[in-house]
């Protein structure tokens, strides 16, 4: 592609994922306003109040005001990174989320690369032992491990490794960056489990039906044999390869929410979890709002590296 049909598509993508967390916004605002109880009754909590006291907190919270400007009121200081004040701690939303998304952001990538790393040598290889016993462990393996919730993987890592052998720690993130990736290896193996077998049953499916094609039978014609004929089919089977790898990244996203709390790490996902349990609105708020735009972004760079693999998807989608 020419330099102007890449500034179209990008521009396109981009304001296609601005669009979509625009209006994902609007959703966690509107479903948080109509959630049961307020902001009053949860600072006020069994305390009786005056109609004054009443009126002071939703003065203060903007909450005497109509849902559309509390609406904009809200969006305007987020994109100005201003989210307000926890109801629970009194503290700034983005200093506590700042405080916790390096260590969602470290978990995230972990289990992803992980999964990625495990998964893609697990799928050439069923695909090229394809009909073995080898590959049908694989398979099996793969679909076990995508119908396992991260969660309860979590819990079974504990037992077995951390309580039963005692080789990893039970909870904490530890000191040193080396520290800190020795504690989150087995939340990030509980959360790249699932990616890995995801990608195990795309990366075989894709390889199989490109060793197929007439291109890799004339490869083979010519002598050519192992390493650069599987090497030829990987590269044109990215395409759902990369899909796997989108779907995995934000994925894990969601399922750090449990396995945080499974881990006792403090991250995003227990943040959430907690701020949810005290109904600390502007914190849950900022949560849903920061995970939306992340994973806008994810899709927008998987699609960014759909063009790059196979440039005649972005040229498909320019004419459209």
């Amino acid at each position: 592609m020419t330099g102007q049909e890449w500034a179209r598509f990008l521009a396109r993508r981009v304001a296609a994922a601005i669009a979509v967390v625009l209006v994902l916004s609007f959703g966690i605002f509107a479903l948080l306003y109509l959630a049961p109880g307020s902001v009053e009754q949860t600072l006020l909590g069994t305390k009786p109040a005056s109609p004054e006291t009443i009126g002071a907190i939703r003065a203060q919270y903007h909450l005497d005001e109509p849902f559309l400007v509390q609406y904009l009121r809200w969006l305007g200081a987020a994109l100005h990174l201003d989210f307000g004040t926890s109801i629970r701690s009194g503290s700034q939303v983005g200093t506590e989320i700042s405080a916790r998304l390096p260590l969602t952001i470290v978990l995230v990538l972990y289990g992803s690369a992980l999964a990625v790393a495990a998964g893609l040598p697990l799928g050439v290889w069923a695909a090229v032992r394809r009909g073995l016993a080898v590959d049908r462990l694989a398979t099996g393996a793969s679909i076990a491990a995508v119908s396992a919730p991260p969660f309860a993987v979590g819990l079974l890592l504990l037992f077995v490794f951390a309580i039963g052998l005692g080789w990893f720690p039970v909870y904490g993130t530890g000191e040193t960056p080396a520290q800190t990736l020795w504690h989150l290896t087995l939340p990030a193996i509980a959360l790249g489990l699932g990616g890995m077998g995801l990608i195990v049953r795309l990366t075989r499916a894709a390889m199989v039906g490109e060793l197929d094609q007439d291109y890799i039978v004339f490869a083979r014609a010519r002598g050519l044999r192992g390493r650069t004929v599987v090497g030829y089919a990987l590269r044109n089977s990215l395409v759902p390869v990369l899909t796997a790898a989108g779907l995995i990244v934000t994925s894990t996203l969601v399922g750090t929410v449990l396995v945080e709390v499974t881990f006792a790490l403090p991250g995003l996902g227990s943040l959430l979890v907690d701020s949810v349990t005290f109904k600390d609105v502007p914190v849950v708020q900022a949560v849903a709002l920061l995970l939306t735009v992340l994973i806008a972004i994810i899709n927008l760079v998987v699609d960014v590296a759909y063009a790059v693999v196979d440039p005649r998807i972005a040229l498909g989608r320019e004419a459209s």
